[in-house]
């Protein structure tokens, strides 16, 4: 217990103080490292435009890349800071990196982007067997006004056998969360044959936003001819409103998957 005359930390401080926030933008989307479909040319100055112009607070990366030492010698426009910290720029001052996949020119994963401090993260290794690497990246959020917003970054894996194991993965993280703390589980599933539902549908209180708003969940692969329902955006302790799909120039050009966005309110 606190002493009642102990001074505040800080951030409880701040925390405190802030006018509470109810309303939060988020946005999701498949970066393909900063490539056109078919790697083709390289456009992540481009995306880091389009992703400011959605005004989001919390942004959902995934297939971002931390490094690459032949493509910074190939591409004279390469960042000099790892892809999410030259997204983020200077319009989320908080980030955090999950790397999943290492290999002998760099590494790639998940991020998360935030205008809110990130207390913690934690990348949780979900890869089942193989080459395939896979995580969850887990974030804890200080938004004015809640105790804890946790923000999950999500990549699941080519085959549905793993990706069962997965989301029973997640469901398992997911039951370890405050039950009353606000939650947002987004990213790429990879879920072509919709059996994501047959797990997550256990996880208490967990609802997708594009299932509840249009009663299915949103077309989002391949980016220019949309047929897959690859890409969701899970909340549970919260309720959403406009769930969009970003589904005009440039998106369409930016990545194979198209994003997601939509507004939540506490």
């Amino acid at each position: 217990m606190t002493h009642p005359h102990a001074p505040l930390d800080p951030t409880q401080l701040d925390a405190h103080m802030a006018t509470a926030v109810n309303s939060i933008r988020l946005l999701t989307v498949n970066t393909h490292k900063g490539f056109t479909a078919l790697n083709r040319r390289f456009i992540l100055p481009e995306l880091r435009e389009a992703v400011r112009s959605v005004s989001a607070d919390v942004v959902f990366l995934q297939e971002v890349l931390g490094t690459h030492q032949k493509h910074a010698v190939r591409f004279h426009n390469w960042p000099q800071t790892p892809q999410y910290e030259f997204l983020a720029d200077s319009i989320w001052t908080d980030f955090a990196y999950g790397r999943n996949a290492v290999y002998p020119d760099g590494d790639h994963g998940n991020a998360v982007l935030s205008k809110f401090p990130i207390l913690r993260y934690e990348n949780l290794d979900i890869s089942i067997s193989g080459p395939e690497r896979r995580g969850l990246l887990h974030t804890v959020l200080q938004v004015p006004g809640h105790d804890e917003f946790h923000a999950i970054c999500v990549h699941l894996g080519l085959r549905e056998a793993h990706r069962q194991q997965q989301l029973k993965l997640l469901c398992e993280l997911l039951d370890s969360l405050p039950e009353g703390a606000p939650v947002v589980v987004a990213g790429d599933f990879n879920d072509w044959r919709l059996r994501a539902g047959q797990v997550l549908d256990h996880c208490n209180g967990l609802y997708e936003v594009f299932q509840v708003a249009h009663g299915c969940l949103a077309k989002t692969f391949p980016a220019r001819w949309p047929l897959l329902r690859l890409d969701r955006i899970y909340v549970r302790n919260a309720t959403s409103h406009s769930p969009k799909i970003l589904g005009n120039k440039p998106w369409t050009h930016l990545s194979d998957h198209l994003p997601l966005a939509v507004e939540i309110h506490l």
